[in-house]
């Protein structure tokens, strides 16, 4: 139960945070280091104002920072604020001292000794993997005297590298921003950038300062200022092989070949494996209620179900067992295993097998 309690998501912390809920501790860790950099700025932001941090904000980095150093600051209580922050960045940079296994560990000490009336909040931010100090990690439980709850928290920041998270994590943030964003836009914005998260921050913060007055993100808002086109596109490529448009899905993929620096097969192919599989799926579940069928694909909105509800019209269950091999061994051809054929070859060779199944 202590190890649950110790452990949290982005979004978890990231609510608590907006509450002026602190913990005493945190460690940000992993290999995503977007949503460890956002989390320590939302800290920072939330618990000093401007004219506090002067103060009462102290950030060190690992290459440079005397772990000793950062405990002494961490016991300073804050100057005319009611918190101090302290922020150790690249953590996994710290210099082991002579004599000391892991220098972070001292943070253990800390953590168990910790003053609660002294209202500081210490980020620990690692990157590139995950913070292998026990003493800390256990130290993290620790409940301080008249205390609640245990003096830290560890949030583990992974890639995103499932579809289905990268599409919520855009709805998301266009949310927040205060922005709508249709399904086809979504897609755009996931195929053309991927899973970096910075700069797909960067060019949603740089779409919502140019939406209209209806806040909306459009696929031609994106055309026009990040030129993916609205045309030629995974979106438009799924919906030419779903109404079986081999003319509209033959153009797209002479698009990509003309254009290959933006377009590039592995997306495709994700992108492709997954519609086939949940087309599979809905083809499979007897119950064909839009409530069933979003439980058993794991859809999020009536709209995307309803393509696969197109698409398993279009296409037996003999068909889609045939697609997902032809995607598999596309797949393991592209990696240049048994086949010397071009990517975009290999796509056009793809969409024919799928067309004809």
């Amino acid at each position: 139960m202590a190890e649950k309690k110790t452990t949290a998501t982005y979004n978890a912390l990231r609510e608590e945070i907006k509450k002026r809920k602190f913990r005493h501790i945190y460690v940000l860790n992993g290999d995503e280091p977007f949503f460890i950099d956002q989390l320590s700025e939302l800290i920072v932001n939330t618990a000093l104002t401007d004219d506090e941090r002067d103060f009462n904000l102290s950030i060190f980095y690992g290459s440079d920072a005397n772990v000793r150093d950062v405990i002494s600051t961490c016991q300073q209580y804050p100057a005319f604020s009611e918190y101090r922050v302290v922020v150790l960045r690249e953590a996994q940079n710290v210099t082991k001292q002579p004599g000391h296994k892991n220098d972070l560990d001292l943070f253990a000490l800390y953590a168990q000794s910790l003053n609660k009336e002294v209202k500081t909040i210490l980020v620990i931010c690692y990157k590139g993997g995950t913070l292998k100090s026990k003493e800390l990690l256990t130290a993290l439980n620790f409940v301080p005297k008249n205390g609640k709850e245990p003096v830290g928290v560890v949030m583990s920041s992974n890639k995103i590298t499932r579809n289905a998270d990268l599409h919520a994590f855009i709805k998301n943030y266009a949310a927040q921003a205060g922005c709508n964003i249709d399904m086809k836009s979504i897609t755009m914005l996931a195929d053309f950038i991927g899973n970096d998260m910075g700069r797909m921050q960067g060019e949603l913060d740089k779409l919502k300062i140019l939406v209209s007055a209806d806040n909306l993100i459009t696929p031609e808002l994106i055309e026009k200022n990040i030129g993916i086109s609205k045309d030629y596109n995974n979106f438009e490529l799924e919906d030419a092989l779903i109404a079986r448009n081999a003319t509209k899905a033959y153009r797209i993929v002479d698009y990509y070949e003309k254009n290959p620096s933006n377009n590039h097969i592995p997306p495709t192919l994700a992108m492709l494996f997954g519609f086939f599989s949940n087309v599979l799926i809905v083809r499979a579940t007897k119950d064909k209620s839009l409530a069933s069928l979003m439980s058993a694909t794991g859809a999020k909105s009536d709209f995307r179900i309803k393509k696969f509800i197109e698409a398993s019209r279009n296409y037996s269950t003999r068909a889609c067992v045939n697609i997902i091999s032809y995607l598999r061994e596309c797949d393991v051809k592209s990696k240049g295993i048994g086949s010397r054929q071009g990517e975009f070859a290999l796509l056009r060779e793809l969409v024919y097998k799928i067309l004809h199944s």
